[in-house]
């Protein structure tokens, strides 16, 4: 994963409109983050009960069955890289949970979330309720990247997604909607990480951006 200083500030980012099926994903098996500080267990938590009281209010990330989110996200060699990556992974389960689960106030992404990520996720659930669709089938997440943002003490990470498996199904008629493959499946995604702050004890998206038909992204 290469790393390296960025001179930016989180004015840089703003919520691009999704393409076709934009919801974010949710479920890979390497998706928990109990042994990375920072991650879910509390920044500079030293105490087994402050870690165990930390465990205990996270929110749910299950999904169905028939939804998995693949990441392919060795994790960087320094903490607070791996902490930012992994609740950036945790935001986009939190958001796929969210779509599953029908409910664009779902407490999952709020947790994982500040700002105009909040704000994106629940645009982003709210458009999928309304079209009446949840969804189903493989969203994968790879190419990951994590740098500096010199001045902020924050944390860019950057991934590849691949959503040519990833697929509308209507909650009412459980019909899917398959899609031909396209460069349309093929997105970046930039996430502006906030450190952890005062009763803010997590790594928490502050921006998203979301690039479409990014070419350097097929495989």
């Amino acid at each position: 994963m290469a790393r390296s200083a960025l001179t930016i500030t989180a004015a840089t980012f703003t919520a691009t409109a999704a393409l076709l099926l934009t919801a974010c994903g949710g479920g890979g098996d390497d998706s928990s983050s109990e042994d990375i500080k920072g991650a879910d267990t509390g920044a500079g938590s030293s105490s087994p009960s402050a870690s165990a009281s930390a465990a205990a209010d996270r929110p749910d990330l299950s999904l169905p069955t028939d939804l998995k989110v693949d990441f392919d996200a060795p994790q960087p060699s320094e903490d607070r890289h791996a902490a930012a990556l992994d609740n950036a992974k945790n935001y986009i389960l939190a958001l796929n949970h969210g779509i599953t689960a029908q409910d664009p106030e779902d407490p999952a992404y709020q947790f994982y979330s500040l700002g105009n990520a909040t704000e994106y996720a629940r645009q982003q659930i709210q458009a999928w309720v309304e079209d009446e669709w949840t969804a189903t089938g493989t969203d994968s997440y790879y190419k990951t990247r994590t740098d500096d943002v010199s001045d902020s003490g924050g944390v860019l990470v950057r991934m590849c997604r691949d959503q040519s498996e990833f697929f509308g199904k209507n909650v009412k008629t459980n019909k899917v909607k398959y899609t031909q493959g396209s460069l349309n499946d093929y997105q970046e995604f930039r996430l502006l990480m906030k450190p952890p702050q005062s009763s803010q004890e997590i790594w928490k998206v502050l921006q998203i951006e979301v690039q479409g038909r990014v070419k350097e992204c097929r495989r």
